[in-house]
């Protein structure tokens, strides 16, 4: 038996469903499109949870706000391509809450960290201790990997839909 594995877009991609009986290999990743295609730009929806884990499905759009997370969270674009940009933050920038990404008020106060682009398949990282902001021109989509937390959006009645 060989199986034969079709990446998506956000312009391409076809909803999977699960059957009680279903490998999951028929479904991995199929629905963050999905989701993406209905979400407001940087609204981060959860797609995963696992305890305090979370996979979020970002529609990355034009200028995200700057974000920080009080740990070091995981981006994979999965379509199209994002600049990320890093800067340091300020004693008084640092996060004081638990767990999960959160927005900054304001520009960061401290020392330019530098940029990566990403295209489809690339894996950056969400450094502890710095904020970061997301650019993209075109629509694309990124998966985050972090903890649930104040921008964590929840809309598993929508997501999870059993045929």
């Amino acid at each position: 038996m060989s199986f034969k594995t079709r990446m998506a877009s956000l312009a391409s991609y076809e909803k999977g469903s699960i059957e009680l009986n279903d490998d999951l290999k028929h479904y991995a990743f199929s629905n963050i499109f999905e989701v993406c295609s209905k979400s407001r730009p940087y609204e981060r929806v959860m797609v995963a949870s696992n305890l305090e884990y979370a996979a979020e499905a970002v529609r990355a759009e034009g200028t995200s706000p700057w974000y920080t997370a009080p740990h070091d969270e995981f981006a994979i674009v999965m379509d199209g391509e994002i600049e990320f940009t890093f800067f340091q933050l300020t004693d008084a920038e640092k996060p004081t809450h638990k767990s999960g990404a959160i927005r900054l008020q304001a520009d960061p106060g401290g020392k330019r960290m530098g940029r990566v682009i990403a295209r489809r398949g690339h894996e950056v990282l969400l450094p502890k201790g710095s904020a970061y902001q997301l650019k993209a021109a075109m629509p694309s989509v990124t998966l985050i990997q972090t903890s649930a937390g104040p921008e964590s959006v929840e809309k598993w009645s929508e997501i999870c839909v059993l045929k």
